[in-house]
């Protein structure tokens, strides 16, 4: 759907946009319909300004890496390689999710799709077909104006936490129906969001650098905002005791801070990989991790870099820990899940099927199964006993950007794009997955 990083550009958003962001230009005239199947157009930009300005809402940025240039329709959230002019493709062939369908710019600047199987143009994003008899969510949760970047499922009552970049905080119950009235703050996006061990607080990152904590039974904010960043913060984690909170932003800094008091506890830290993607602390609270350009860096409490796992060809996106701190697991815009060592950096296993950024990942509370969001408009599960995926893809109509699991490992939450929030059925999932397993071994039995 979306190019990676330097090869495409699934691994970037409006909030990762560091400079150099062109004057809005307005367009010259309105259009009706997208131009027709096989329609083909000049180079030269038709919207006023020519060639050096972009069109109507669209955003020009560097990557990660201070020199890969990367440009974004704000309008649909799609990022490219390619800068946008008439008669060039943007996206690479297959990206799309739909096979047989490409991305393109309207004379006049618009984004529209050409669909190659139907000869058709829309200016529509194409969705995902979902095979028959798919799992379908127990529950579509809608409220949300804008995409998801971040849920928390609450152990005690299952209730699903979500941020978004319209700016708000809501709960939720498990059946859909709304907790209390959403929580605004004065920051604007929301892009990053974690929940206290005990349930009563949580933390969350907006577009104007700082950090805000709320009171979950109130939702109310709790104290001033918390200022250090120099851009936005894209993660946060709690320690396991609750002492501190640990975030990393786009200014490629970690910072911890005191919840109590909303103060630095420490000097921030630089580090080697770039943009701050995840931060995770480990269960015993005597480590944390963090990631971003194709890095892993292992730290201690302290703040000493212990260790540096490389291995990922792309940006790291996610993190976890196993229950035990022997393990790493993270998930990449290389569109892989990998399982790591902690004592060597070595890797263990590498977990292969999404065909675009895996955004957000957890683990079920036995360890047993990892669920993944992606880019690619799915939600799997994978085996950690045999490393591979169970059943099929559970299926969004958008790019899925944050999944969770109740701590009861009965159900999954995910959502990204197309603002909702997804209920599934993990033991549904999983029962069906056996099923199929037990059905296909007597079928080799019996021919």
């Amino acid at each position: 759907m979306l190019n990676e990083e330097a090869e495409s550009s699934t691994s970037t958003r409006r909030g990762e946009a560091l400079s150099h962001l062109p004057t809005r230009v307005a367009h010259r005239t309105s259009e009706k319909n997208p131009p027709p199947y096989g329609a083909q157009h000049r180079q030269e930009a038709l919207w006023e300004g020519g060639n050096e300005a972009l069109p109507p809402r669209w955003y020009q940025f560097e990557g990660s890496d201070g020199s890969t240039q990367y440009y974004q329709d704000d309008t649909l959230v799609m990022v490219s390689f390619n800068r946008p002019l008439p008669g060039v493709r943007l996206d690479d062939p297959g990206d799309l999710i739909v096979p047989g369908c490409g991305w393109y710019i309207s004379p006049l600047g618009r984004s529209y799709f050409v669909s190659h199987n139907t000869r058709t143009t829309s200016w529509k994003k194409p969705k995902p077909e979902r095979p028959a008899g798919s799992l379908t969510p127990e529950c579509v949760i809608e409220g949300h104006s804008e995409c998801i970047w971040s849920l928390a499922c609450l152990k005690a009552s299952c209730n699903v936490i979500s941020a978004s970049h319209d700016g708000s905080i809501r709960q939720w119950k498990r059946v859909g129906e709304p907790v209390g009235k959403p929580w605004y703050g004065d920051g604007g996006v929301i892009a990053s969001m974690a929940v206290s061990p005990d349930d009563t607080l949580v933390v969350c990152g907006s577009e104007d650098d700082r950090l805000r904590l709320w009171n979950i039974k109130e939702g109310s904010m709790i104290g001033e905002p918390w200022e250090g960043h120099d851009d936005e913060v894209r993660c946060l984690d709690w320690s396991p005791n609750a002492l501190e909170i640990a975030s990393g932003s786009l200014d490629g800094t970690i910072r911890r801070w005191n919840p109590d008091t909303g103060r630095q506890i420490a000097p921030p830290i630089k580090t080697s990989h770039g943009w701050v993607e995840a931060v995770k602390y480990s269960a015993q609270g005597d480590k944390f991790i963090s990631g971003g350009n194709g890095v892993i860096c292992v730290w201690s409490r302290d703040g000493k870099l212990l260790k540096e796992i490389k291995g990922h060809d792309d940006t790291v996106m996610s993190l976890c820990w196993s229950k035990d701190g022997a393990h790493i697991f993270s998930g990449s815009a290389d569109d892989t899940i990998r399982k790591w060592r902690v004592i060597d950096g070595r890797e263990l296993v590498a977990l292969r099927g999404h065909t675009s950024v895996v955004r957000s990942f957890c683990l079920t509370p036995n360890e047993r199964y990892i669920v993944s969001a992606s880019h690619d408009c799915s939600v799997r599960i994978w085996d950690l006993t045999t490393n591979q995926a169970v059943g099929d893809p559970l299926l969004h109509d958008d790019e899925v950007w944050t999944v969770a699991t109740s701590a009861d490992g009965k159900f999954i939450a995910s959502a990204g794009l197309d603002t909702k929030i997804y209920v599934w059925n993990l033991e549904a999932a999983l029962e069906r997955y056996q099923v199929g397993v037990l059905v296909l071994c007597c079928y080799h039995i019996l021919f």
